[in-house]
């Protein structure tokens, strides 16, 4: 299965997952008199757009290179990442508000069975952080570490809201506004998480120089090439899940230009052989002297 079927199929997991906790929460939400639970199916509601979102991301990117798109499709990603970060703005703004809403407006107490509800929705949604975020470091994708966050924040919120709703019931009366601090205090934190989400993307974007780990091993995989003395320059863009190289390597300078551009055809090669997340590899020889 190739990296792009895998995300994909994570994907699907999300938006199936989303769909279920988004009913769960806003019944319970409903029912229970518990706007902290509400506001969290809000957030779920979002989720499943944004996953829609990259879902519709990865099936663009996965469009072979053509005359337009020499490099691939692949920069589709960081801005389906922007696109997610939004629906997570959005989220945490309504959220805001109709927390501050709540909390000026006298209100019942949640009801406790909620706890039970929020203790299991806070387990699955750890749970699906861990399997999501795995996948987006397997494949290095950032819109699918967008999405696994969505799923962590959403747990956060759920952990605020259990937190809230046990004040409200436990401490009684002039505590009931207890989970709407809790739904207001997570929205803040979603919002800091989608600093800490559209951050990478804006320098896979900007082709920023990220990636000193990979830099370090297509210069040490470059010298197991015969023929291949050192390298000098080496430059890294990111397109969606694979990484574009520009390299500069070092040969003997008496060998001929034939010779110096098979060279450079069996380093490209051997890199990607090596390193199968690499993309297009631009080999430039330079002379030893």
């Amino acid at each position: 299965m190739s990296d792009e079927q895998k995300a994909i199929k994570t994907i699907y997991f999300s938006i199936i997952a989303n769909t279920v906790l988004a009913v769960t929460k806003g019944l319970a939400g409903f029912f229970g008199n518990s706007y902290a639970l509400i506001a969290d199916a809000i957030e779920s509601t979002t989720d499943i757009f944004s996953s829609t979102l990259v879902l519709l991301g990865f099936r663009y990117a996965k469009r072979p290179a053509d005359d337009n798109h020499p490099y691939g499709h692949g920069k589709i990603e960081p801005l389906i990442t922007f696109a997610v970060v939004v629906f997570l703005v959005i989220s945490a703004t309504i959220i805001a508000v109709e927390s501050i809403h709540n909390i000026q407006t006298p209100h019942e107490s949640p009801q406790s069975w909620t706890l039970f509800v929020l203790g299991a929705i806070i387990i699955w949604k750890e749970i699906s952080y861990q399997i999501v975020i795995k996948k987006s470091k397997d494949i290095n994708s950032s819109s699918l570490k967008a999405d696994a966050w969505h799923h962590r924040s959403d747990a956060i919120t759920s952990v605020m809201a259990f937190i809230g709703i046990s004040i409200a019931i436990y401490l009684g009366p002039g505590y009931e506004a207890a989970d709407d601090w809790a739904a207001l205090f997570a929205s803040t934190f979603i919002l800091y998480n989608s600093y800490l989400i559209i951050r990478p993307a804006f320098g896979e974007i900007m082709d920023e120089q990220l990636y000193d780990d990979l830099i370090l091993e297509i210069r040490s995989r470059s010298v197991e090439v015969i023929g291949i003395i050192d390298t000098e320059k080496c430059f890294i863009r990111k397109a969606g899940m694979k990484y574009h190289v520009d390299l500069h390597a070092v040969v003997d300078g008496k060998i001929t230009v034939k010779e110096g551009h098979q060279l450079a055809h069996e380093l490209k090669d051997y890199l990607r052989l090596q390193i199968p997340q690499l993309g297009h590899v631009l080999i430039h020889i330079e002379p030893d002297v």
